[in-house]
């Protein structure tokens, strides 16, 4: 095993070198520069937009703006806030959150520019089934010459989805549970195996209804796990309030001047180290760049392309700037960063230090609402991508498979899983942000055109109703 875990160490950090980056950050100024600062402009139209006010029923598609937002949220809002935060400042010290804030702003950018693109080249079939997402605004946006790069990314997707989709989350709920209620020894193994078998069945149960039911399990799970999860770091943070601004001067000092967490004590890195596991770590919670929520939102009941995409690019800036944030203030504030521990666990005991056996519990549950909602999204991505790749014929088979790694991914090690979901978003990534960077003209242009209509009064909320984001829709007309 340990053989296994340095060869996906090493495949992993070869794909998370400097090209990546470059082109990650690259594809994100570029965007963000294009739109004229699209994600600050559009922002409060974005609230507006998802609070309902502009759906209408007789829309193609199959979901309505906010459960096409839950969706994709479900996916992005998972073990990458609980467990990934702990892990990037186990490895790139408090240094790693700055650059998670980082890909999250330029993040908000490429996953506009992603779910616009989604909706603007998508085919809906006469059943009303949707096809969307990287793949298709690739074959149809840059034309057939580069359906294998659509190809590529397809493929990478279906892929990816046993990384990132299941196998992380289902071995972080095995790694919380187990800590939880202290099973080591000779029965770790035999937890593990109940514990993957309960999460595959009800995962089973769910995706087999396809993206329907997704989307309506999600909207409600989506905002329940986060206001709790939210409201409870929100306490510590208050309960520690003296240590806040110390936390944030921790963490840009040490995005300069970095300081990782290996082995128990805090110890040497370079910027490069902390720079990257704060990339990594941002992407593998946002997932911008990916293209992955971009198959989500492709299924919005909704004709203008902006409008989606105005409302995907919340999800950055929900995900990572506030619900990663919270975790990471968490951990610092009660000074639990260098206790030696990494992961789910490290993320449980700084909450349970501050919050004695809530702290725990909440938690553990935390990750078992985040890491289901995350595994039964992904589902569908897997699901299209390998729709792409070999027809609908196959997708069913997948939906099984899927499940299979599901259960397998609570058994192995935590270590080799992470590797291998690391490697997968990065591949899944490359073929998307090419497309991105050439297609970006395209987006500026209905970019363009939408903001030029909205400010002559030509797009007024469909349904002349109150909300809970009321404020947001006058400020977004």
């Amino acid at each position: 095993m340990d053989q296994i875990n340095n060869i996906l160490s090493v495949i992993s950090n070869f794909v998370w070198g400097w090209p990546m980056a470059l082109i990650l950050l690259g594809a994100g100024l570029i965007l963000t520069l294009r739109t004229l600062f699209v994600q600050v402009r559009g922002f409060a139209h974005g609230v507006g937009i998802a609070s309902g006010k502009y759906d209408d029923p007789a829309y193609q598609g199959q979901l309505t703006h906010f459960q096409a937002l839950s969706a994709a949220l479900s996916a992005t809002i998972g073990i990458g806030n609980i467990a990934g935060v702990a892990i990037a400042l186990y490895w790139g010290g408090p240094g790693a959150i700055f650059w998670m804030w980082v890909t999250a702003v330029f993040g908000m950018a490429i996953k506009y520019a992603e779910c616009t693109l989604a909706i603007q080249f998508r085919k809906v079939e006469p059943d009303g089934n949707i096809r969307g997402g990287p793949m298709y605004y690739i074959e149809m946006g840059m034309g057939r010459f580069f359906k294998p790069l659509a190809f590529m990314f397809a493929f990478c997707t279906a892929v990816a989805a046993f990384g990132a989709g299941n196998m992380v989350q289902s071995n972080t709920i095995a790694h919380s549970l187990l800590d939880a209620f202290h099973v080591s020894g000779a029965d770790e193994a035999t937890v593990r195996w109940i514990i993957g078998i309960g999460i595959a069945s009800f995962v089973g149960l769910v995706i087999i209804g396809g993206i329907r039911r997704i989307g309506h399990v999600a909207s409600y799970l989506v905002p329940f796990m986060s206001v709790v999860y939210v409201t409870s770091a929100m306490i510590i943070i208050l309960i520690n309030y003296d240590q806040i601004v110390p936390a944030f001067k921790l963490i840009f000092y040490h995005a300069f001047n970095p300081t990782a967490v290996v082995g128990g004590s805090a110890g040497g890195a370079t910027v490069w180290m902390t720079f990257t596991w704060g990339l990594r770590r941002g992407l593998f919670s946002n997932e911008a760049g990916q293209g992955s929520a971009a198959m989500a939102h492709s299924a919005a009941k909704v004709e203008e392309p902006v409008r989606e995409g105005l409302v995907a690019m919340l999800g950055p800036f929900i995900d990572t700037l506030v619900i990663c944030t919270m975790t990471a203030l968490v951990i610092i504030t009660t000074n639990q960063w260098a206790c030696g521990e990494t992961g789910a666990v490290l993320t449980m005991k700084s909450f349970d230090f501050a919050l004695p056996f809530y702290g725990t519990w909440m938690v553990v549950v935390g990750v078992l609402l985040f890491a289901f909602s995350t595994v039964i999204a992904w589902s569908y991505y897997g699901e299209k991508g390998i729709e792409y790749v070999a027809g609908k014929r196959a997708k069913l088979p997948y939906k099984w498979v899927y499940v299979v790694f599901t259960l397998l991914g609570a058994r192995f090690d935590l270590q080799a899983v992470w590797a291998y979901a690391d490697t997968a978003n990065g591949l899944m990534a490359v073929p998307n942000l090419i497309a991105l960077i050439v297609l970006s003209g395209a987006v500026v242009a209905v970019t363009k055109k939408y903001m030029d209509e909205k400010a002559r009064g030509l797009h007024k909320p469909f349904r002349n109703r109150m909300s809970p984001f009321s404020r947001f829709d006058k400020i977004g007309e």
